[in-house]
């Protein structure tokens, strides 16, 4: 059966599965997401280049910003989270060699600042600093914190602008984003090399790389070095999240629009962004403004295609090319790159509009919570228990579809992180991390201990210590530690405190 939507992308594609529109097949057979067998990650290789050079934005002349009435238009304030606490970083903070074999020549005279941090330690600069939300990605090597007043701060790479301070200068400790500091930041989300904030007021603001549209603010540039607002006059919106190069907003009625690189169907607009431009290469029409994801889908084990109605989005993740998406009845929908079964659809097929994982479609089984690592999903069920799926260590076997996580059994998880192969998680007292070599320090276990782990750990370098939330980069992790008693201050006192040398 082949259904057609209304209202579908302007490219026309007849069948809302795989791969929409042409398929052209590459030498090898399957193709490769674009990435990260090698150390190079982060870098745009030369043949990378050629296979996408940004659609041109002329096509797009017609697409207008989502716009909404004034007088429907809702009012809200939304809340800072309700923690505060310390901020502490371990793992890799040479922020320009972060996924790469070397730091690029116009990074040169960093190139022996920032070290592997093997434990926790306090930042120098932040001892005053009480920390309500920090923020980086699985494809990041940038980070971000706001304080209990709802000032932004940003640190680490900043090749493309991506700290939103002006400048393509790397900074080795948080600084406040000035440009920011009027507003009330309620929440913000790491790219590979771009940046969303949140205010209070609904306003999304983006900076940094907007190659692909991922800024959403009608254009494709290199970058943008300082905060703007994204280009769009919906209802206020409440949620913010982003990919590598894509970024993903929800509003306060639950619906989802996203933008920027379309090129495994992680927008969700049922199509890849393929055209074959001239001398047949393979280029991408990319989304440079908020748009609304209006189909939903699931599948049966035959194919079979059926449309499901009234989805109302309360959270969003974004893995490298992927993203997860809870809605008000406690389901789970992925979709874009399917490889390493990250969707959790018992198949490597890419998906092009938010597909349910049927594993959390049942009464007393939906899901609480979702976390996205770098090629793989999480979610907690409403029982309390941790599922996994996809991979953390390419080399070994893939999970194809949700699978309970022995290790974290009878565990209360409270916050998880996942970097492009650690997991960090929060849960009941202590905190619990793992993952395969190379580490860069990211499971915090301290000097001269274990360097990797294939089962979860207790991080003993953490005893007494109350992680608030912890949160993952490409190769560093950060955590909020509560301070409420002076047991607690005491305890944070006895970590090493971080004054990163600076040139």
């Amino acid at each position: 059966l082949v259904y057609t939507f209304t209202n579908m992308p302007r490219k026309k594609v007849t069948e809302v599965s795989g791969n929409g529109g042409i398929k052209r097949k590459r030498a090898g057979g399957k193709k490769k997401e674009r990435e990260f067998s090698s150390d190079d990650e982060f870098d745009d290789f030369e043949e990378q280049e050629n296979t996408k050079k940004p659609g041109k934005p002329a096509a797009k002349s017609g697409l207008q910003p989502v716009t909404v009435p004034d007088d429907i238009k809702e009012k809200i304030k939304l809340d800072l989270p309700k923690v505060k606490g310390q901020l502490l970083i371990f793992g890799a903070t040479n922020w320009d060699l972060i996924g790469r074999k070397e730091v690029p020549k116009a990074q040169a005279a960093f190139r022996n600042l920032g070290q592997n941090l093997w434990g926790p330690h306090r930042y120098g600069c932040l001892n005053d600093v009480q920390v309500s939300s920090v923020v980086s990605g699985p494809c990041a090597a940038h980070s971000l914190l706001i304080t209990t007043e709802g000032k932004l701060w940003s640190w680490g790479r900043n090749e493309k602008g991506q700290l939103g301070h002006g400048d393509t200068k790397r900074l080795e400790a948080p600084k406040l984003i000035e440009a920011l500091a009027d507003e009330v930041v309620v929440a913000a989300a790491c790219g590979r090399n771009h940046t969303l904030a949140l205010t209070e007021g609904g306003t999304a603001y983006s900076f940094g790389e907007n190659k692909l549209g991922q800024l959403g603010q009608g254009n494709q540039t290199d970058a943008v070095l300082s905060p703007a607002p994204i280009q769009y006059n919906g209802q206020p919106l409440v949620k913010v999240a982003c990919g590598a190069e894509f970024s993903m907003v929800v509003d306060c009625k639950g619906n989802l629009y996203s933008f920027g690189c379309p090129e495994y169907g992680q927008l969700g607009h049922n199509s890849d962004g393929k055209f074959i431009a001239r001398a047949q290469r393979i280029e991408f029409d990319c989304e440079t403004i908020a748009r609304r994801v209006t189909i939903f889908i699931e599948k049966s084990k035959d194919g079979q295609v059926t449309p499901v109605p009234n989805v109302v989005v309360r959270d969003v993740a974004c893995g490298g090319n992927h993203t997860l998406i809870l809605d008000s009845q406690k389901r789970v929908f992925s979709w874009g790159f399917g490889g390493y079964g990250r969707l959790g659809h018992t198949e490597q097929k890419d998906e092009m509009v938010p597909r349910l994982v049927k594993l959390f479609d049942f009464p007393g089984r939906g899901a609480s919570q979702i976390y996205t690592g770098y090629q793989c999903s999480f979610a907690v069920n409403e029982m309390g228990g941790l599922f996994f799926w996809g991979v953390t260590n390419t080399s070994r076997e893939s999970t194809m579809y949700p699978k309970a996580v022995q290790d974290l059994c009878g565990w209360k998880v409270r916050s998880l992180a996942c970097g492009k192969s650690s997991i960090v998680i929060a849960a009941d007292d202590s905190t619990i991390s793992w993952g395969p070599s190379p580490t860069f320090g990211e499971l915090g276990y301290g000097d001269n201990k274990a360097k990797s782990s294939t089962t979860a750990q207790e991080v003993k370098s953490l005893d007494g210590v109350y992680a608030e939330q912890v949160v993952m980069g490409y190769a560093h992790s950060l955590v909020i530690a509560r301070q409420d008693t002076p047991q607690e201050q005491e305890k944070l006192k006895k970590l090493p405190e971080y004054n990163p040398r600076t040139l």
